[in-house]
């Protein structure tokens, strides 16, 4: 089925906008059926306002949290909250302790 270029009114700005033969494409491949509602301007603010760091593609930076290796004794930084239960190792014995295992 050949597709061709639609005129779509944004729901949010009320402009009209080109849903081309080749978005249509892309959108039938997905497996998504509905059109779009808002044109490509409303469609990036609107994900820039859902983002979670507010714009896209920069991310928070992630939170560390410090703790004792397990294997040297070494402090050792970590993007999880370090459970008593579990070993943590620093960078270098974690590296080490993998190459061993594999």
């Amino acid at each position: 089925m050949p597709f061709q270029d639609k005129m779509l009114t944004c729901r949010e700005c009320g402009a009209e906008f080109a849903f081309t033969a080749g978005e249509q494409e892309f959108y039938a491949s997905k497996g998504l059926l509905n059109e779009p509602v808002r044109c490509p301007t409303c469609r990036a603010a609107r994900k820039s306002r859902l983002a979670p760091s507010g714009e896209k593609g920069v991310s928070q930076p992630r939170e560390m949290f410090t703790t004792v290796c397990a294997a040297c004794g070494k402090p050792a930084h970590v993007p999880f909250v370090p459970r008593t239960d579990r070993p943590v190792y620093c960078d270098e014995c974690y590296r080490r302790l993998r190459q061993e295992r594999d």
